[in-house]
């Protein structure tokens, strides 16, 4: 997890510039000393603690760090009470380390505090503020590796105890979330990459979509393939199950149409026409209507029933890479290339303008990938992918930026939210996934 320490000289100054780079975050926690007469000695890493050894006039002091159970909280502590100096220059790296580090933007600062090396507690239980691990995943921050390739899509199963990924090798993998998060199945098939997968309502099955113009339907107990799914004639971008009712999937493809398809039947049976390719798709709440967007800018809202568009949302100003429905099925959340999220409000009777929110920050780029969004169980937060490579959540209400965490190293693709716990989990072009504490 730690990588690296390292000691720079600037105008006969030295200072120690200690660097976490955890796997969903770099934590940074900025400069702790500024005086020529402070030494430094040496650092060692172990497990959760970074120790580092200074030396100021005749007084070696240790000063430990420890990250606890989230990105943004650290423990501050320090031994060796005679060096009032240093003790003055852990406060003031106290109230600095929020500026360089990762923090809850918008949010409150950093929590820092500190304490004597026997209080110090494990990264599993409460540290003296009274702060504890608030998910049962084996460490704050998860790496997830195995793919061979880029890695586009992910999702936590209804009950939040596997993960299914797909990637550009082709592969769907499914990982456990409890324990070492190792990877303990592998579903093959494709012939082209695996753009977009969905777990159906009861978590028996996985659905996905590629470039290899099929969506395919797999038994999550067994590993097989049960549907494959090949009326589309060219790539499929995008697939979604039906929240109730008959096991209904609808799919949107660059051929320019969007398909419906029943799990139970041969072949699609119905087709939404568009003039211009489909990139991403959703059921409505009650299942009797799709919403459709593309590279024309805006969202059509499909009825079942008459097989025509009976609403368009206008806003976007550029391609539509993708979409989710809320947990309570009234809002629809969009990204765009424009570079925003957009928040529409499907309830029956709403106003005019239907766009209520508009969120900011992250960052679309001329790779153009498909980058998703998602909703948090509650409804409070959602979280979108971008081509900065950060990891952005928004508070719904405030739209502000709560968290951007950083870690990747290539273009976030998608991000969500565990069904049941505070853990947020990512997948990248850089071929791999991180699970986390916020």
């Amino acid at each position: 997890m730690c990588r690296r320490l390292r000691q720079t000289h600037y105008n006969g100054e030295i200072r120690i510039l200690t660097f976490v780079y955890a796997k969903l975050g770099f934590l940074s926690i900025g400069k702790l000393h500024r005086s020529t007469k402070v030494r430094f000695i040496n650092h060692h890493f172990s497990g959760y603690f970074i120790t580092v050894s200074v030396r100021h006039r005749r007084s070696i002091s240790t000063i430990k760090f420890q990250l606890t159970g989230s990105f943004h909280h650290f423990l501050f502590s320090y031994r060796n009470q005679r060096s009032k100096h240093l003790i003055s220059i852990i406060k003031q790296a106290k109230m600095q380390a929020g500026e360089g580090a990762l923090s809850v933007m918008g949010g409150q600062p950093m929590d820092l505090s500190y304490s004597s090396h026997q209080n110090m507690m494990s990264s599993g239980g409460p540290n003296p503020n009274g702060k504890q691990r608030t998910s049962s995943l084996l460490s704050p921050i998860m790496l997830l590796t195995g793919h061979q390739s880029a890695v586009y899509t992910m999702k936590f199963n209804p009950a939040g105890t596997v993960i299914a990924s797909g990637s550009h090798d082709r592969e769907i993998f499914l990982w456990h979330v409890t324990g070492e998060c190792k990877n303990f199945m592998v579903l093959k098939g494709h012939k082209n990459a695996v753009l977009d997968l969905q777990w159906t309502g009861d978590g028996s099955q996985i659905i996905s979509a590629s470039p290899d113009t099929t969506l395919r339907a797999w038994d999550v107990e067994t590993g097989k393939q049960i549907k494959k799914m090949a009326d589309h004639s060219s790539f499929v971008n995008s697939c979604s199950p039906s929240r109730r009712g008959p096991p209904l999937v609808v799919s949107g493809s660059d051929d320019g149409t969007a398909k419906l398809w029943d799990l139970r039947q041969r072949g699609a049976i119905q087709t939404f026409p568009d003039k211009y390719q489909i990139t991403a798709v959703a059921f409505s709440d009650a299942s009797d209507k799709i919403y459709s967007g593309g590279i024309s800018n805006v969202v059509k809202v499909w009825d079942l029933r008459r097989n025509e568009v009976t609403m368009t949302l206008e806003g976007h100003q550029n391609m539509i890479t993708g979409m989710q429905l809320s947990p309570d099925g009234s809002y629809l959340l969009t990204n765009g290339m424009d570079c925003t999220l957009r928040i529409w409000d499907m309830r029956p009777y709403a106003p005019q303008n239907r766009c209520v929110k508009i969120m900011e920050g992250h960052q679309h780029n001329v790779e153009q990938n498909l980058l998703k969004c998602s909703w948090s169980p509650d409804g409070s937060k959602v979280t979108a992918g971008s081509s900065d490579r950060m990891v952005y959540i928004w508070d719904t209400t405030s739209r502000r930026i709560l968290y951007k965490l950083p870690g990747h190293t290539g273009s976030v693709n998608e991000c969500v939210f565990h069904p049941t716990e505070p853990i947020i989990g990512s997948c990248s072009s850089d071929k791999q996934i991180y699970l986390g504490e916020i």
